[in-house]
């Protein structure tokens, strides 16, 4: 028996780098896996891959950052797959540049996406684990949170706002049987991690500063993360609630 047998799996920004390499995981340890992103297209092409080797997977389209579309994409994962066991929030989005030369409006779309789309889908999937006295969330923020990030400082805010609410949770449903983590990347080999090399304007000298400051001496990979996700997910983790752990290569060291 494998660790997810007869599981439901939601994965936010499931059709991305971290966010696909994670659903392939849940899927390959026998997970039903609700494939959830803006991007359909790209959701579908992971839910496909899942498919083709032997697995169980929907792709969902999912807006996170409006109620209605979390509430009907929630509704469909658990119409086609059945209740949500665990949820993982895993959607996000920067841009990088120096805060003082940051808008308002540039605000609001990183609170919308990082923090308030958390919080939706929290909102949306939390009565129903209550009412069955079980479920595992676990929560993607950054090691920008923990330390700070230049160029980041809404990504930063925001992310550092999503570790001290699920530690809030945490506490709040520990007595219902829900677990709360977080899992903090480092950098890693993304979409975004691309866009943040290109703002930088000299994307190899960039990565070459990270990989010398970075103690086992490269950038992460999406297929570095959902070994601490899966852990945070599953049945070992019985007795861990509202923990942060950095997967960065050490980057990152908290005691």
């Amino acid at each position: 028996m494998k660790r997810f047998d007869n599981r439901t799996v939601v994965v936010t920004g499931g059709g991305g780098g971290i966010g696909g390499a994670t659903c392939r995981r849940f899927a390959e340890e026998a997970a039903r896996v609700a494939v959830f992103d803006l991007n359909v297209e790209a959701a579908e092409k992971v839910a496909a891959s899942i498919r083709a080797s032997g697995g169980t997977a929907e792709a969902i389209r999912c807006d996170i950052t409006d109620r209605a579309s979390v509430d009907a994409a929630v509704a469909a994962a658990e119409s086609r797959l059945g209740p949500i066991d665990v949820l993982v929030n895993n959607a996000g989005w920067d841009i990088f540049r120096p805060f003082t030369r940051t808008e308002p409006a540039q605000w609001d779309k990183l609170i919308a996406i990082n923090l308030t789309g958390a919080l939706h889908m929290h909102h949306a999937v939390l009565p129903g684990m209550v009412a069955r006295k079980s479920g595992r969330i676990v929560n993607i923020s950054s090691d920008a949170a923990r330390v700070g990030s230049s160029g980041e400082a809404v990504y930063a805010a925001c992310k550092g706002g999503l570790v001290a609410f699920s530690k809030t949770i945490a506490r709040e449903h520990a007595r219902h049987g829900i677990t709360v983590n977080v899992v903090c990347p480092g950098p890693t080999d993304t979409a975004l991690f691309a866009d943040y090399k290109e703002g930088a304007g000299n994307p190899e000298k960039l990565e070459e500063a990270f990989k010398r400051s970075i103690p086992l001496g490269r950038i992460g990979q999406p297929d570095d993360l959902p070994g601490a996700i899966l852990f945070f997910a599953s049945d070992d983790a019985n007795y861990v609630t509202g923990q942060v752990l950095s997967v960065s290569g050490g980057l990152t060291m908290n005691g």
